[in-house]
């Protein structure tokens, strides 16, 4: 019985120093790598991440406490690479997310579930009030999009523009 259990010992502690060298080793060489190489982009259907350095034009786009984007509509060009610049000029928090129709829907409901989930992404901007963000995304798929506030209950408020990407 005490052989059994030394060697159970002893088959445990070589699994912990095993492990933690590997951590260690793993922690240092991709800290290294994150270091010198770009985070990949991840494609959506409605586009990727965008270069700053390619923005073609400047997109500001207001919200209000009237649960409404001003301008409500836009209009862009397969390829194009935006900065928008969502105003927040009311008292509540907003977001600025650009997505399809369906993926904004579904993380509509998810944050009516839990309103105060915190995420973040690289085509969503949440806004205090008073406050401004900036989204650069570039637009490399033709089709209707949207960008809506997802705040609990303010999309089924209406809080929902439409992007128009043509070919």
């Amino acid at each position: 019985m005490n052989h059994r259990r030394t060697l159970l010992k002893a088959a445990s502690a070589a699994l912990l120093a095993a492990a933690a060298g590997v951590r260690a080793h793993g922690d240092a060489e991709h800290a290294q790598h994150a270091q010198h190489a770009p985070a990949p982009k991840e494609q959506h259907d409605w586009g990727v991440a965008g270069d700053a350095q390619a923005v073609a034009r400047t997109i500001e786009v207001r919200m209000g406490d009237d649960m409404r984007f001003t301008p409500a509509r836009i209009d862009l060009r397969l390829g194009e690479t935006v900065r928008f610049v969502a105003v927040n000029d009311g008292r509540l928090m907003h977001e600025f997310v650009i997505g399809t129709r369906r993926s904004n829907e579904a993380h509509a409901a998810m944050m009516l579930k839990a309103p105060g989930m915190e995420h973040d992404e690289p085509y969503m901007a949440h806004v205090p009030p008073g406050r401004r963000g900036e989204i650069v995304w570039r637009f490399n798929r033709a089709g209707q999009f949207e960008f809506a506030c997802l705040i609990a209950g303010h999309y089924q408020a209406g809080m929902v523009g439409a992007i128009h990407v043509r070919a």
